[in-house]
């Protein structure tokens, strides 16, 4: 598997049975490939609650879509209406869990995901919603940039979604979680040393698990 396929499959686990989730453009739509048939209720916000798994070759439907315009497949007993509809879902409280991708999360947990200064952008969509509406917001992201700078800094350059932390961050070598306004290591990918993590991590965490040893 690739990164982001091993990324979205360390992100399961944090989904709980039955709940209602919402998995942003990029990597968090891969989770919907690696959840069990029937673990959780995928809502999207243009106006789906029952996302399946990626269609197969030639099966894609092209008027089922997520919000990040990619084919999709819907479970039976899917529900379809209108995008304020899932808005209201989504601000009312009522989605459990947001998987969200993000281009840079600061030391208290906050992120930017929606704009690169300097780059055109159509806007910050649902994530602002999703950050302050649900209940858990998890991320999903590869620990560094293409160019091998860290995404885990000291503080954002890009600008801010919003001023809530998220819950979890899971990457390719490491799951933490934001405890007290800060970063906690609560797991190492297989085969990953705290070493690694350091080195590819620009600002300060908490190591909470005791077999996490330097290499």
């Amino acid at each position: 598997m690739n990164a982001q396929e091993i990324i979205a499959t360390r992100v399961v686990p944090h989904i709980p049975p039955g709940a209602v989730v919402n998995l942003g453009i990029g990597i968090p739509t891969l989770v919907a490939d690696h959840l069990p048939e029937h673990a959780a209720h995928l809502q999207t916000e243009n106006g789906l609650l029952g996302v399946g798994p990626t269609p197969l070759p030639g099966e894609a439907d092209p008027d089922l879509v997520h919000a990040g315009k990619k084919p999709v497949t819907a479970r039976p007993g899917a529900s379809f209406f209108a995008s304020s509809d899932s808005f209201g879902m989504i601000r009312g409280g009522h989605v459990e869990v947001a998987v969200l991708g993000a281009l840079q999360i600061d030391a208290r947990g906050r992120i930017a995901n929606w704009s690169v200064p300097g780059k055109p952008v159509l806007g910050v969509g649902g994530a602002m919603d999703l950050l302050v509406g649900a209940g858990t917001v998890v991320v999903a992201t590869t620990h560094t940039a293409k160019d091998g700078s860290p995404k885990i800094v000291e503080e954002c350059s890009y600008p801010l979604t919003a001023q809530r932390a998220v819950d979890v961050v899971v990457t390719e070598l490491a799951t933490f979680r934001v405890v007290d306004g800060g970063l906690v290591l609560v797991d190492l990918a297989e085969g990953v040393t705290l070493d690694e993590v350091r080195a590819q991590t620009a600002a300060p965490f908490r190591v909470g698990i005791p077999e996490a040893v330097d290499a």
